[in-house]
């Protein structure tokens, strides 16, 4: 039996973007990689608009956690590391144990969080992330072997 490749998205907090990539991996490609997600410094919960945008396509993230990055540094191999931020990127690994180069990615978006205004308002830059993110992973399975 084969092992899925771990791809793990990487950002500040694990609370928002790299929680929906992360479902969103699982939902588009879960049989062939395994999502997974972790923070350079985690929030203690995934933040609720998040879920409920994720809901809103039939995709439950409820059950997610915010992950230190050091849940997995030196402990999983990672095949494709996604870095989602700015804030991520500049502070990340620019190595990690066992990964090649041309598998390191770097796809900022709009940190959700940082939305204000009502809830609708900010509701709609949650579902403008998550359908970004959604295309940009669409797009990435298209190139990478089956």
């Amino acid at each position: 039996m084969n092992r899925k490749s771990n791809v793990l998205f990487l950002c500040t907090g694990n609370s928002c973007r790299s929680q929906m990539a992360e479902g969103l991996l699982r939902h588009l490609a879960g049989d062939r990689l395994e999502a997974i997600s972790a923070g350079m410094k985690e929030k203690e919960e995934i933040h609720p608009l998040a879920i409920k945008a994720m809901a809103e396509i039939g995709i439950d993230i409820s059950n997610q956690k915010p992950k230190s990055l050091n849940t997995y540094l030196g402990k999983e191999t990672v095949f494709y590391l996604i870095v989602v931020c700015d804030n991520a990127a500049q502070k990340c690994p620019r190595v990690w144990p066992g990964l090649n180069d041309n598998h390191r990615f770097y796809w900022p978006f709009d940190d959700p969080d940082d939305a204000t205004g009502s809830e609708e308002e900010k509701m709609a830059v949650f579902r403008r992330v998550r359908d970004e993110i959604k295309a940009k992973l669409e797009n990435w399975l298209e190139t990478i072997p089956k």
